[in-house]
């Protein structure tokens, strides 16, 4: 069996407050990208993980993966052999974990059915595997875990994803956030919460990491319909009115920066 782990984007990521138990308290718009990493699976006789792809070699320690953290959250009459071909970067901002996990519970739905309780079991996986085993746009609250799905009016949209080669850790980026509440999620369309919108974490991550702000300013001069980071970083977006556009976006990039990474899609 083969599944596609669809990159992760937030349109929007306002952060509220940080919470007595060290999280923060998020409104988010999660959307999500037609294509990622790729994982397949076969039957073993004890579950195994084998990395390749661009940034296979990034994930050292096979055991504290999540993938095979994902495996042993779900329990199965027999081992799975694990293939992930990771193609999105590590530390990116763009949920990868999550999504190679997402993605895992999607096979063991199409192989046995998920456990009623299957949304505590990704919860405690990582605040954004939830989002990521249904992978469909959704507004997050709480850690993210608390989901709300919502019909997309962005769907189809052509989509950049742009990232300066550089690994920026959650954890600090959050820690940098000024605690200064601007505000919750605008009212309406997925479109008019997208350019209205913000993400509270761009600053803290460009004070971390000053590529992610060359990277914003690159995709602004490509005229796109938003450019926005995604996440914590270093990753960014940039959303266009037709293939086209981004297409010729994405050949002006590799010519100026030929060093970042990018990848193409559509919104899920």
């Amino acid at each position: 069996m083969i599944e596609t782990a669809y990159a992760k984007i937030n349109l929007a990521l306002h952060v509220r407050r940080r919470r007595e138990d060290g999280y923060h308290a998020l409104e988010t718009l999660f959307a999500f990208v037609d294509a990622g990493d790729a994982l397949s699976v076969q039957p073993a006789p004890q579950d195994q993980l084998r990395t390749l792809g661009e940034f296979g070699n990034q994930l050292t320690d096979p055991f504290g993966n999540i993938v095979m953290q994902a495996l042993s959250a779900l329990p199965r009459p027999q081992g799975w052999a694990v293939t992930l071909e990771k193609n999105l970067p590590v530390a990116a901002g763009l949920g990868g974990g999550s999504a190679d996990a997402g993605a895992l519970f999607r096979l063991y739905d199409r192989e046995y059915g998920l456990p009623d309780d299957w949304h505590e079991r990704a919860a405690k996986l990582g605040a954004d595997v939830p989002a990521c085993v249904r992978s469909v746009t959704a507004a997050g609250r709480g850690t993210g875990t608390e989901l709300a799905e919502v019909d997309s009016d962005l769907a189809g949209m052509p989509v950049l994803l742009v990232n300066p080669r550089v690994p920026l850790s959650t954890g600090p980026v959050f820690k940098g956030w000024d605690g200064v509440d601007l505000g919750p999620l605008p009212e309406g369309p997925v479109s008019s919460i997208s350019r209205n919108g913000r993400n509270d974490l761009e600053a803290s991550a460009i004070a971390l990491c000053p590529a992610v702000a060359r990277v914003l300013a690159a995709l602004a001069e490509t005229q796109p319909w938003l450019a926005r980071m995604s996440g914590s970083g270093a990753t960014c977006f940039a959303l266009y009115e037709d293939a086209a556009q981004r297409d010729a976006a994405a050949a002006a990039l590799a010519t100026a920066q030929p060093g970042w990474w990018q990848l193409a899609g559509a919104l899920r």
